[in-house]
């Protein structure tokens, strides 16, 4: 008998975590004072487990929403979490460290853990925000996606595992130049490659033994300035997809800002965009058949999903007390939306924030289901995911 499918749930405000049944939305868990981290995001794991980090806590958590108990390993790290990424065998798991809320670099530590045993160890890189990939499964890789300046350093993992306590400064076993604008990262496990998205176009690297060996960076190919801010790994399509913004730089001109769905197949080479609409588009979740983009406008907002053939639906959705409006950034102080899908099914799951509201969609059809309802507000949007089958293929090793 194949498991409900599952949507995970997060209040980072409010420090909730609720577990709903799709598509009746049937309380099926849930936890109370975890703050987990929005931007880290939820790390898909073998078996139907999720990892995430509570940014109050420090701790990493495992969660098994399809086992007997919802919190299966809870490990020490370093916060305030930034990024969160697995190796193919989910055994491997590193998180580094962001800004939280300074407004400037002050942290250089870096926790990296071996889930198996539930040992971790904190080491210390240069400041910043950095990007990170794990590759592996056999002697396993971690590789930082450094900015200003830009690189990607290489790590032996089994070295920093070792590493004595006290947090020391480590070395990289090698580094490769990186333009300083780095945001986005992705890999594919089948080739051994990693991805970094900069204001050029995507970066890659394959690995060589213990080292990583540059490749030619693929551009965004976009007319006019345009970038992508933030990067995907499709496992389904073995492609890399990414939201290309354009428009004017000032925040206070969001709703002016260009958007496309940008798609480029590993193994044709073949790059698609599409047209998605003006306003603030960010992340982006893959259904079965289709890539689902949540997009936000004073004069209304709507899903957005762009079907394999290359149709585009459009579903509007009701608008949100406390939106962005326009003479003020979509970022201080105003209520988001969070998307999340499956490539095993063909929900998508978008957040109404400050509403407590999930609304769900039959991407097949392009058909609204009955709205989910919990009792905290999701915040911010909150932060979603909607979880693999126990049983499912491999997903993004890059926590969304």
């Amino acid at each position: 008998m194949t498991p409900t499918p599952l949507l995970l749930l997060s209040d980072h405000v409010e420090g909730a975590v609720h577990l709903v049944t799709v598509p009746d939305g049937a309380p099926a868990g849930g936890l109370r004072r975890r703050h987990l981290s929005e931007h880290a995001g939820f790390l898909s794991l073998p078996g139907g487990r999720v990892a995430c980090v509570d940014d109050r806590r420090g701790e990493l958590l495992v969660l098994a929403p399809y086992g007997p108990q919802l919190v299966e390993r809870a490990v020490p790290v370093a916060v305030p979490a930034e990024h969160l990424a697995a190796d193919p065998s989910g055994r491997w798991v590193a998180v580094t460290t962001g800004l939280g809320r300074n407004t400037a670099p002050w942290s250089g530590l870096v926790t990296v853990a071996d889930l198996s045993t539930g040992d971790a160890v904190r080491v210390r890189t240069r400041p910043g925000e950095p990007g990170v990939t794990v590759l592996g499964p056999r002697e396993p890789l971690l590789v930082l996606r450094h900015r200003e300046p830009g690189a990607l350093a290489v790590h032996r993992f089994a070295e920093l595992l070792a590493a004595p306590p006290g947090c020391p400064e480590v070395t990289p076993a090698g580094v490769l130049p990186l333009p300083g604008d780095g945001h986005g990262d992705a890999q594919d496990p089948r080739e051994s490659r990693v991805f970094a998205a900069t204001g050029e176009g995507v970066h890659r690297a394959r690995r060589d033994g213990d080292s990583l060996v540059a490749e030619a960076p693929i551009p965004w190919g976009a007319p006019g300035p345009a970038r992508g801010w933030y990067l995907r790994f499709d496992p389904r399509r073995r492609a890399l997809w990414s939201t290309l913004r354009g428009g004017p730089a000032d925040p206070l001109r969001w709703p002016d800002w260009t958007n496309q769905a940008w798609r480029h197949e590993l193994d044709t080479g073949r790059t698609a965009r599409t047209d998605l609409g003006p306003g603030l588009v960010f992340r982006l979740a893959l259904t079965r058949t289709a890539g689902a983009f949540a997009r936000v406008h004073p004069d209304g907002d709507e899903l957005v999903l762009l079907d394999d053939d290359g149709t585009t639906r459009r579903v509007p959705l009701p608008a949100m007390s406390g939106a962005p409006r326009r003479g003020g950034t979509p970022w201080e102080g105003v209520q988001r939306r969070a998307v999340a899908a499956s490539p095993e099914a063909d929900w998508v799951a978008v957040t109404r924030g400050g509403h407590g509201e999930v609304h769900l969609v039959d991407a097949r059809t392009a058909t609204p289901a009955d709205p989910l309802r919990v009792p905290t507000p999701l915040h911010h949007g909150g932060h979603a995911v909607l979880l693999p089958q126990p049983g499912g293929t491999g997903g993004d090793l890059v926590g969304r």
